[in-house]
């Protein structure tokens, strides 16, 4: 996939180039996602159900390392949650937001007991964090709008008024 992160485009528009530059299957589940992620990653993605994320202001965290994507998520009840989580993480990833640049400065506020450069190779953040969790979570929900127009099971209004 290009790198399409232009300078001067908003987050929506980054996650909108982005989806249509993906060019979804018609039928898609957050499995056929992860598969299709895998291969623009080039790595498998591993998906963990972790407590050390509840109740704190994170829900989800993606670390990617030379061999594997690795998302740890919050617990919750909700499959809906769940999805958002892992697609929000997802959509980090088809973004490229790893090849970003975080300012040590950052880092050290951020992470005091951690040194800069591990802080940086593990979230892999910059300085405008805010445009990329915007431009992360408008991808999920673009995913999480595919992922609902294509199944089959008709949806509860569908069910209810034909």
């Amino acid at each position: 996939m290009e790198d399409r992160s232009d300078v001067g485009t908003t987050p929506a528009e980054r996650a909108a180039l982005a989806f249509e530059t993906l060019r979804l299957p018609a039928h898609l589940t957050l499995e056929r996602l992860v598969e299709l992620v895998e291969g623009i990653r080039k790595r498998r993605i591993e998906i963990e159900i972790t407590g050390v994320l509840n109740g704190g202001s994170i829900c989800g965290l993606w670390l990617s390392t030379d061999t594997r994507e690795i998302i740890l998520h919050a617990e919750t009840p909700s499959a809906l949650h769940r999805q958002q989580f892992v697609l929000h993480e997802l959509g980090h990833m088809v973004l490229r937001h790893d090849e970003l640049v975080l300012p040590s400065a950052y880092a050290s506020v951020l992470f005091p007991n951690l040194s800069g450069e591990l802080v940086t190779r593990v979230l892999a953040r910059s300085s405008f964090v805010d445009h990329l969790e915007a431009a992360a979570e408008t991808l999920a929900d673009l995913f999480a709008a595919a992922i609902r127009e294509s199944t089959t099971e008709p949806r509860s209004f569908e069910r209810i008024f034909g």
